[in-house]
C-alpha cells in the first residue's frame, strides 16, 4: 500500500533543461520548474541558432508545462518541499534534480563576477540570441576554448561575417574527442572558412576599456604578452554541474551529484539526472546520456524495473556550410564522429584509412580484441556499424577485420 501511495504522489522537477524535459514528456502530471524564460530547447542546437539556420522556436522541445522564470532555492527534505524565488513552496513525492551544469568562468585578469561588455559565455539560448545580436560583419570575436563547445562558436561566428581567432589551451582542438590527425584536419576546414586557430596558447587576461555602464573588452591578452583585438570574447572553457541546491540539502554530492542505477541520490525520494548527476564516478556532460537516464528513471518512477548502467557516448558534430559560407565558394560541411578511446596505448592495434579526394579520415583502436574507440571525419557512412560494435563490447569475430568495419559497408 506504501509503493502505491509513494507511486501517486506528485514529482517535481528542477530543471527544464533536455533531460528535465525528456523526463516529463514520458511521465504524466510532473511540474517542471526552470530558471529559464523560454520553453525547453534543444541545446545541441545553439550554435545554429547563432548563425542564423534556425529561429528559436525550431528547437523547442515537447515537454510538459513548465513554469518558466522561476528558481528553486531550497529543497527542505524533511517535509519534502521545494521552495522557490517566487515565494511559491512545491510539495514533492519524488524530487528530481536536472540543474545542469554552468559554463567555466576562467581565473582570467579583467574578468569578475560582472561580464565586461562584449564577453559572453556560450551555454544557454540566451547566450547564443545576445551573441547573434552582437556580432556584425568584420567583427573581432576571440573565442576562448577549442573543445566541442569553442569549435561549434567559432564556426558560427565566422558564418556570420565576424573575423575568428579560435585560442585552445591544448595541443590541438577538441582534445578529448579527437586524435592529432583528426584535429588537424579539423583546424584546416576551420582555417579554410577564415578562423585563425592557436593552440598550445594560454590567455593571461581581458583589456577592457571604462564605460559609461561598466567595462567593455577591448583585447585578450596572451601569456606571452601578445594580444588578440576583440570586439566579443566567447568564453567555452568547459562545464561544471550545478551542484549547490543538493550540497545545501545535505545530498552526497562529489565532483556532481552522487547518484545510483536508480539514478537515486543519498537520499531515497530525491533522484538526479543529466549534467549535475555523478554515476559510477563519471559525469557526461553530453546529450545522449542525460536523454537515456531520463529514460530510465520514467521507468522507475513508474514503478518498473529499470537501471542505468551508463552510456557508452558517441560525439559528433556537422559543421554545416551556411549561405555565406557557399556563396564565397567555401568549403562544404564538414561532420565527424568519435567515440571511446582514440588514443592508443602500448600494445593497442591501430588502422587509420585517409582519403583525401573525399575529405574522409578515419581511425579505430582494437585494445585486447575489442573495439576502444575512434574517429571519423567527413565521410561517416561506417559509423553505425563502429558505434554498434564499440557499444555492444564483445570482442570481434576473427573473421570480422578493422578495415572491414572502416569500409561503408563494414556495419551493414
Amino acid at each position: 500500500m506504501r509503493k502505491k501511495t509513494e507511486s501517486a504522489a506528485p514529482v517535481v522537477v528542477i530543471g527544464a533543461g533536455m533531460a528535465g524535459a525528456r523526463l516529463a514528456a514520458r511521465v504524466p502530471g510532473v511540474t517542471v520548474v526552470g530558471e529559464e524564460r523560454h520553453a525547453p530547447y534543444n541545446r545541441v542546437l545553439l550554435a545554429d541558432v547563432l548563425a542564423g539556420r534556425y529561429a528559436p522556436d525550431v528547437i523547442t522541445l515537447p515537454a510538459a508545462e513548465v513554469r518558466r522564470g522561476v528558481r528553486a532555492v531550497r529543497i527542505d527534505r524533511a517535509d519534502r518541499l521545494v521552495h522557490c524565488d517566487d515565494g511559491s513552496v512545491l510539495h514533492y513525492g519524488r524530487l528530481v534534480l536536472a540543474t545542469g551544469s554552468n559554463p567555466v568562468l576562467p581565473p582570467l585578469r579583467g574578468l569578475g563576477a560582472t561580464l565586461p561588455d562584449g564577453v559572453h559565455p556560450f551555454r544557454t539560448l540566451d547566450d547564443a540570441l545576445a551573441l547573434r545580436a552582437a556580432v556584425r560583419p568584420g567583427a573581432r570575436a576571440v573565442v576562448i576554448g577549442g573543445g566541442l563547445l569553442g569549435v561549434s562558436a567559432a564556426r558560427a561566428l565566422a558564418e556570420c561575417g565576424a573575423q575568428v581567432v579560435l585560442a585552445q589551451q591544448g595541443e590541438h582542438l577538441m582534445e578529448r574527442q579527437l586524435d592529432p590527425e583528426a584535429a588537424a584536419l579539423l583546424r584546416v576546414h576551420l582555417e579554410a572558412l577564415g578562423v585563425e586557430v592557436h593552440t598550445e596558447c594560454r590567455v593571461r587576461g581581458l583589456r577592457c576599456t571604462p564605460t559609461a555602464t561598466g567595462e567593455s573588452v577591448r583585447a585578450v591578452q596572451l601569456a606571452d604578452g601578445y594580444e588578440l583585438a576583440a570586439d566579443l570574447t566567447v568564453l567555452a572553457c568547459g562545464v561544471r554541474p550545478r551542484t549547490g541546491l543538493a550540497r545545501a540539502a545535505g545530498l552526497e554530492v562529489r565532483k556532481g551529484i552522487v547518484v545510483d542505477d536508480e539514478l537515486r541520490t543519498s537520499d531515497p525520494y530525491i533522484h538526479a539526472l543529466g549534467d549535475c548527476a555523478e554515476h559510477r564516478s563519471t559525469l557526461y556532460g553530453l546529450a545522449g546520456p542525460a536523454l537515456e537516464q531520463a529514460d530510465v528513471l520514467a521507468e522507475v518512477l513508474a514503478g518498473r524495473p529499470a537501471r542505468y548502467e551508463g552510456t557508452r557516448a558517441l560525439t559528433r558534430l556537422s559543421l554545416r556550410a551556411g549561405s555565406r559560407a557557399q556563396g564565397t565558394g567555401g568549403p562544404d560541411a564538414l561532420d565527424l564522429a568519435a567515440f571511446g578511446e582514440a588514443r592508443p596505448l602500448p600494445g593497442d592495434e591501430v588502422i587509420r584509412l585517409s582519403d583525401a579526394t573525399r575529405g574522409a579520415y578515419r581511425t579505430v583502436v582494437l585494445r585486447e580484441g575489442r573495439l576502444a574507440g575512434g574517429v571519423l571525419l567527413g565521410d561517416l557512412g561506417a559509423v553505425a556499424g563502429l558505434a554498434r560494435t564499440w557499444q555492444d563490447d564483445e570482442p570481434l569475430p576473427p573473421a570480422m577485420s578493422l578495415l572491414h568495419l572502416l569500409t561503408d559497408d563494414g556495419g551493414h
